[in-house]
């Protein structure tokens, strides 16, 4: 299958072999005392990756951020907040997904600061320790979130154009809620690792959320039965210019019995290293099923972002074709020095998945996203 792959499909680099997939299943130091990465790539089903942000090198390249995203398919709000070392910020914003036409800016708020070092700093674990709370809070502005064994909430205040936007989160956990944590190392162009680079993070997935997003007078509300939370957190030392392809999702989804069960899907890749771990994963009710290395079959760059997606993995597990109807792109461009450019594209994705079990599901309407980005930072 690996072979076919990437003889037929344009994506595939060259690592489309199939990679290893290697588990940790206990607590492991990630970090040695002057920086080195000891973990050469790896996941795991919970955040077993001891963090250490002082003995992270060098300081000054550090990014950690804890980011949340919100959608019914119509409506999608991101809240997060981020320290990269030189600076941070907390910040909202709210994407009304059937502007096709991008008549409407996002309402958005944000709050920055300067210096990171040993200001606002962020959780080394958000996996763990319950209850576990990231707060910033100055003036008109605040995030905070929490996290306990059966739940996280998040709110967010902040200034909007002489208004004040306020949201607030509520997402439900399953007993022993599963995700995927993984560490990517990075590779030089000579195929040498960087000993001091990598990144960690964490995906939460499937997670049921009710809230809403209010500015002014205005109330956008957001119910549990089709509204799902995914949970992106980050902690790393990373090369000034990177790339990747991150795609989720999560639906409700009926067995042959007409029984109800959760499924998403969590596909990254294009960053780093992965030849011991890709962070690719299948969620069935609160548990992964890890999957191979995912690619999209056309690259859809210039003016193909809203033509359909056919992504592959190379075990041949994950088969999904995405039909986009929103792009959502954002370009920050600062003397082509610091660049920030990306395209968030959402459709409804239809194909076959297939669990760890051998359970083949199908996939019919499912609404989700895949990004694809650029940054120099």
């Amino acid at each position: 299958m690996a072979k076919s792959c990437k003889k037929t499909y344009v994506g595939f680099n060259e690592l489309s072999e199939k990679r290893k997939q290697i588990e940790y299943t206990s607590p492991t130091k990630l970090l040695d005392d002057d920086g080195t990465l000891l973990v050469k790539g790896g996941w795991a089903r919970h955040n077993l990756f001891e963090y250490d942000r002082t003995k992270a090198k060098p300081q000054c390249r550090g990014k950690e951020w804890d980011f949340y995203q919100f959608s019914d398919g119509r409506y999608m709000v991101q809240i997060s907040m981020a320290n990269i070392s030189i600076g941070g910020y907390a910040s909202t914003a709210l994407v009304d997904l059937t502007d096709a036409e991008h008549k409407k800016k996002p309402i958005s708020s944000m709050a920055v600061w300067l210096g990171g070092k040993n200001k606002h700093v962020m959780p080394e674990n958000c996996d763990q320790g319950h209850p576990n709370v990231v707060e910033y809070s100055k003036g008109k502005y605040l995030f905070r979130a929490e996290t306990t064994d059966k739940k996280r909430t998040v709110d967010f205040k902040g200034p909007y154009k002489g208004q004040i936007v306020e949201a607030h989160f509520e997402m439900t956990l399953f007993d022993d809620h599963e995700n995927i944590t993984i560490v990517t190392p990075f590779k030089d162009k000579k195929g040498n690792y960087k000993p001091t680079r990598f990144f960690m993070t964490m995906k939460q997935n499937c997670m049921p959320a009710s809230g809403y997003f209010k500015v002014g007078d205005t109330t956008i509300n957001f119910d549990s039965k089709d509204t799902f939370a995914v949970l992106d957190w980050g902690r790393g030392v990373w090369p000034y210019k990177n790339v990747w392809y991150w795609g989720n999702g999560a639906q409700h989804i009926a067995d042959s019995e007409g029984k109800d069960h959760i499924f998403g899907f969590e596909i990254t890749w294009a960053i780093g290293d992965e030849s011991n771990a890709t962070e690719t994963c299948l969620f069935y009710d609160g548990k992964a099923h890890k999957i191979g290395s995912v690619d999209v079959e056309v690259f859809p760059k210039n003016d193909k972002w809203l033509q359909p997606w056919h992504f592959i993995s190379d075990d041949g597990r994950f088969d999904l074709t995405m039909t986009p109807y929103f792009d959502h792109h954002s370009d920050m461009n600062v003397l082509n020095i610091v660049r920030l450019h990306s395209h968030q594209v959402h459709g409804l994705w239809n194909g076959t998945v297939t669990l760890d079990d051998g359970t083949k599901l199908d996939i019919r309407d499912m609404y989700a996203f895949c990004e694809y980005v650029e940054n120099k930072w």
